[in-house]
């Protein structure tokens, strides 16, 4: 005799919300952080066009990141996120996380 599947102890939208509310909001942290980083400070470590580049690639991907959470929120849960669209925004945290450790350790 089959055991049925247990049934999830939260819905699929609380669980969107559960995980994606504090991803989408680390995200948000880190690309501010490092926007106003680049804003401010010609970093010696990237070339004055690279800086520019990573700065509107922070530019765009935070507005992209506020519509995801604007629909998530508008949705009440119901909208998730594709892992397409999510992998660059990881990696460009991993990027921030890279500029702030070598900015860091500038003399």
């Amino acid at each position: 005799m089959a055991n049925p599947s247990p049934q999830p102890s939260v819905s699929e939208p609380e669980l969107f919300k559960t995980v994606l509310t504090p991803l989408l909001q680390d995200f948000q942290f880190w690309f501010k952080r490092t926007r106003e980083l680049l804003e401010q400070e010609q970093l010696a470590f990237l070339g004055s066009q690279e800086q520019a580049e990573l700065l509107n690639s922070l530019r765009e991907t935070q507005r992209q990141v506020t519509v995801a959470q604007s629909l998530l929120e508008a949705t009440h849960g119901e909208t998730g996120i594709e892992l397409a669209v999510l992998m660059p925004w990881h990696q460009l945290v991993l990027d921030c996380w890279q500029i702030s450790t070598l900015f860091q350790q500038q003399p």
